[in-house]
């Protein structure tokens, strides 16, 4: 048996913010990068690669600043270009410029893209690729290669292939990444090719970035793992290019949780971390604003769940009969018949994360659990709100203070003319609260009911007015939960905090967007006043 003090190290490096903003219909701003790098550093990867420096607005700006606090900040961007130095390149220079641990080049390992994408010789390139890694040390960076096209390369000139790799690790390169850029692998393919990459650079430098064209991503990722590969690229939710690519969240419980992994390897996500793996991946979902796949593994609604008949029955008998893990494991849940005691369970672990001390036989928790399920149950999704939730929590334990109360609220939206001539729509929205018994009404005009409403709402709450000077919203995102035009809408806001830089997300569900809307601005200001502990 293979004890922890011997077990080899596993590196997880994501490219949710780089490759897999290739998806379509995926356009990150820089709000969407913190947030989602946030959620990685929080998992426990060990690299996050953020994006390409110089490439475009968002990505220069991203990288402004370091954005995570244990993973390794990484830039991805190409080698230098052939017939200048690495002094001398531009775009070189900017990636070695930005605020990181860590920067991935890409270069061509397949001959024939050196010719037709390049327009350089094969000498060219290889001397691209030593000078590239060697400016990235003397700049103070962790330099990794990505070999593009590698397994295609291999195939047609494995000579070439080898000898990119090669120089790259000769070069003082922390790693060598084999990718399956065309994503049409199959294992076997995999376990061929880098037992031979193995026999040039080491297995603890060498790297595995694979697309799932055939379905194959993750179980191309684990045979390089068996073939010697200690580090693995990935996504959040497998978004990538095309098919996209291996799936972070399939992985990483299976990297933890099966006996074949977890008894030789180890990574930086602890088990404590694996129990929140199922929040992460729908929260993801939220932010790129797309429903969770229901039969994903491991995180999926379905993941645990049985229709009636011989396999419920064996699974209330005992769960192991029909689940390869716990759901709990994962944070996820058995649903065919749910008992309290694992409801109260996973609800005590999310209040833990978030800071919240309450024993477990405290009566209050059955009555938050049972709210909680009700919400669900009408679409809200608290993996994304975690501001709303916490609210809701502490509000049933009785922490929070009723702050104001909202007696109404009116919108109005008005089509017309300007002195210009010109066609607009202006919104108007009016505010009636009550706070300590005294009622306030405050109106305001904005680009829009929702941007009215935030500026009529947050416009006058008397003794809490300096504790919301620093708020701003900064996106808004809605779902429509079942077709029609009278459709339940959840909609989901994310609110800044511009003097703690603090972020929060609130939820509201109405069969009317701006109700629903309305909902989400309420919690936000009520989270605001909460943290800044006022009343």
């Amino acid at each position: 048996m293979t004890t922890a003090e011997t077990r080899e190290r596993l590196y997880l490096f994501d490219t949710t913010l780089r490759d897999g903003a290739q998806t379509s219909g995926i356009d990150f701003s820089v709000n969407e990068k913190i947030v989602v790098a946030e959620l990685l550093d929080r998992l426990g990867v060990d690299y996050v690669e953020g994006g390409y420096p110089g490439a475009n607005p968002t990505d220069t700006e991203f990288f402004e600043t370091k954005r995570t606090q244990k993973a390794r900040f990484t830039a991805f961007g190409m080698t230098k270009r052939a017939g200048r130095s690495a002094a001398n390149d531009p775009g070189l220079q900017q990636i070695l410029a930005a605020d990181t641990d860590a920067c991935c080049f890409v270069a061509k390992a397949w001959d024939y893209h050196v010719k037709v994408a390049l327009g350089c010789t094969n000498e060219e390139n290889l001397e691209g690729i030593a000078d590239t890694v060697k400016a990235a040390i003397a700049a103070g960076r962790e330099a990794m290669l990505d070999c593009e096209h590698f397994f295609d390369g291999y195939r047609a000139n494995p000579e070439y292939a080898l000898a990119c790799a090669k120089t790259a690790y000769d070069a003082g390169a922390r790693w060598v990444v084999l990718c399956d850029t065309n994503g049409g692998m199959l294992p076997d393919d995999i376990r061929e090719i880098v037992s031979e990459v193995i026999k040039v650079v080491p297995g603890d430098h060498l790297g595995i970035h694979t697309h799932d064209d055939t379905g194959h991503a993750v179980a191309n990722s684990l045979a390089a793992v068996d073939t010697g590969v200690r580090q693995i690229q990935g996504t959040l939710n497998g978004i990538g290019e095309r098919c996209g690519n291996a799936n972070m969240i399939s992985l990483i419980p299976t990297l933890l949780l099966k006996p074949a992994y977890s008894e030789r390897f180890e990574i930086g996500v602890t088990t404590q971390k694996l129990s929140e793996i199922t929040s992460i991946s729908h929260a993801f979902d939220e932010i790129i604003n797309r429903s969770p796949d229901r039969h994903a593994p491991y995180v999926g609604e379905t993941a645990f769940a049985t229709k009636a008949g011989i396999h419920a029955s064996a699974i209330l008998k005992d769960p192991a009969t029909y689940e390869h893990v716990t759901p709990e494991s994962v944070g996820n849940r058995r649903r065919v018949l749910v008992s309290d005691q694992a409801g109260k369970s996973n609800l005590l672990g999310e209040l833990n994360r978030l800071g919240i001390d309450v024993a477990k036989t405290d009566s209050r928790l059955d009555r938050l659990l049972a709210e909680v399920k009700q919400r669900e149950a009408e679409g809200y999704a608290y993996e994304a709100a975690d501001a709303s939730f916490e609210l809701l929590a502490r509000r049933t334990l009785g922490e929070v203070p009723n702050f104001f109360d909202v007696k109404s609220f009116r919108v109005m939206v008005e089509r017309r003319f300007n002195a210009m001539g010109e066609l607009t729509t202006m919104s108007e929205a009016v505010v009636k609260l009550d706070i300590d018994g005294e009622s306030r009404m405050s109106v305001a005009e904005g680009n829009g009911p929702v941007n009215a409403l935030d500026k009529a709402l947050r416009k006058d709450l008397g003794k809490y007015q300096l504790a919301i000077d620093g708020l701003e919203l900064v996106d808004y995102k809605v779902r429509i939960l079942n077709g029609g035009t009278e459709a339940v809408t959840r909609v989901l806001i994310e609110s800044h905090d511009k003097a703690s830089h603090r972020r929060w997300f609130t939820i509201g569900v109405s069969s009317n967007i701006v109700d629903a809307s309305f909902q989400a601005l309420v919690d936000s200001i009520n989270f605001a006043l909460m943290t800044a502990k006022v009343g």
